[in-house]
């Protein structure tokens, strides 16, 4: 006699929940041992400020997930406009990372709170939903966490999915738990996805269309706002830049992709004595290996925290939060990292909203859809290595018409863009009622 859906449902859940526990002191262990991951912990096993049992919600309250800094930018607007339609509503914002707190807290100060998200173990999940009570979930991006989505649902809390993405790499690994991941995205009362590919892997890992919707993507909204509130906040003057100096930004970068700038910068002095690099690593942490690799290049290196007078070709560390987005302002050439690396690339769009060229490596599976539309208006360039970037570019230091061109169809395509946290918004308000 087979079994029937309720019971291979459980069977599913109490395999995951088995393997869970298993996991269990391996993924304390690693939470503990990364500095990062350390504040927040005991929230993230369950314990809100006034112990578990406290509330922090009376039923009129929005829960938004934004698992790290990148989502919880993007998802900002959409906190700001969901504040201005329900004033009423207290909005709680979690987030998994110490930044994505860092992020909620500076620029959604007097919306929204902050809280860290449980680990997805049953006795937490119960114990931040029964404190929370929300009204309603929205998860920004996909974090499909089965515990926490199976523990709304019985409460018959909506959860809605909004600015939705799958990755190819996560895309893959759902697909062959499909009979799985179709259970959890039950839960789902709406998928709000960024993309036309987005849309059809949602249905193909086994959502149901009726639930399924195209927004489009946040972050076009987002860096507008950007481009509107962040005047000032840091400019070339900042980083000690003389009249005639020239700003090369490399933004988001990664192990390995510094080398490649590197090897990159030293080819465009040639054409471009006047040029100032700055590397933006991804994780600040690292910002002595990245000014270690400049100096065993002959650069002299500079650290933004660190200033002091300086003049020639130079490298200058952005070990800083929060100013890459406004430094792009003053940007001649920008290269977006993530992209030379198979880590699915980081987002063109915020040197896009100042008016700016993108060049970007291959793997760029994080924004495809985007990358395309840059790649099919003359918007963006991609390379594959260092001397593919120093010609692309050297080409635009050459031509800057060109690269006129270019930045003024970066900045087109934002402006096309926009809208999605508009039509988020209005499809949240359907299911608020």
């Amino acid at each position: 006699m087979s079994a029937g859906p309720d019971s291979e449902e459980r069977l599913m859940f109490g395999a995951y929940n088995l393997l869970l526990v298993l996991a269990s002191p391996f993924i304390l262990a690693l939470l503990l041992a990364k500095k990062r991951c350390r504040p927040g912990l005991r929230q993230r096993l369950g314990w809100l400020p006034g112990g578990p049992a406290a509330e922090w919600g009376d039923g009129r309250t929005i829960w938004v997930h934004a698992v790290s800094m990148g989502e919880a930018t993007a998802a900002v607007p959409l906190v700001q406009q969901l504040k201005a339609r329900y004033p009423d509503f207290r909005i709680v914002v979690s987030t998994v990372t110490e930044t994505g707190r860092e992020t909620i807290q500076k620029k959604l100060n007097g919306q929204a709170e902050h809280l860290y998200f449980p680990l997805d173990f049953s006795w937490a999940v119960r114990s931040v939903l029964d404190a929370v009570r929300p009204r309603l979930i929205i998860i920004v991006e996909t974090e499909l966490w089965p515990n926490f989505l199976r523990e709304a649902a019985a409460r018959g809390i909506p959860v809605i999915l909004a600015n939705g993405r799958l990755a190819t790499d996560s895309f893959a690994g759902y697909l062959r738990l499909r009979s799985f991941f179709r259970r959890v995205l039950a839960a789902f009362t709406l998928c709000a996805m960024q993309t036309d590919r987005d849309v059809e892997r949602i249905i193909q890992l086994g959502a149901d269309p009726a639930r399924v919707a195209r927004t489009g993507n946040l972050k076009y909204d987002q860096v507008a706002a950007l481009t509107q509130a962040a005047p000032g906040r840091i400019s070339k003057r900042d980083l000690g830049l003389a009249d005639g100096e020239e700003l090369f930004v490399a933004g988001s970068t990664h192990p390995v992709e510094e080398e490649t700038v590197l090897d990159c910068y030293r080819r465009l002095l040639d054409v471009a004595p006047a040029l100032v690099l700055v590397l933006a690593p991804r994780h600040i942490e690292r910002a002595d290996a990245v000014c270690a690799a400049a100096r065993l290049r002959g650069f002299d290196v500079l650290r933004r925290t660190r200033p002091s007078p300086a003049a020639g070709p130079r490298v200058i560390v952005l070990d800083t939060r929060g100013e890459l987005a406004s430094l792009y302002r003053d940007a001649t050439l920008v290269f977006v990292g993530g992209s030379l690396v198979d880590v699915g690339g980081h987002s063109p769009l915020e040197p896009a909203a100042w008016g700016k060229a993108v060049v970007f490596g291959p793997h760029i599976d994080h924004f495809a859809e985007a990358a395309e539309q840059f790649l099919l208006q003359g918007a963006g360039m991609q390379v594959r290595d260092a001397g593919e970037m120093a010609d692309a570019m050297t080409a635009l230091l050459k031509d800057r018409a060109n690269l006129e061109a270019r930045g003024k169809a970066a900045y087109q395509l934002v402006l096309e863009n926009q809208g999605a946290v508009a039509r988020t918004v209005a499809l949240i308000a359907r299911v608020l009622g």
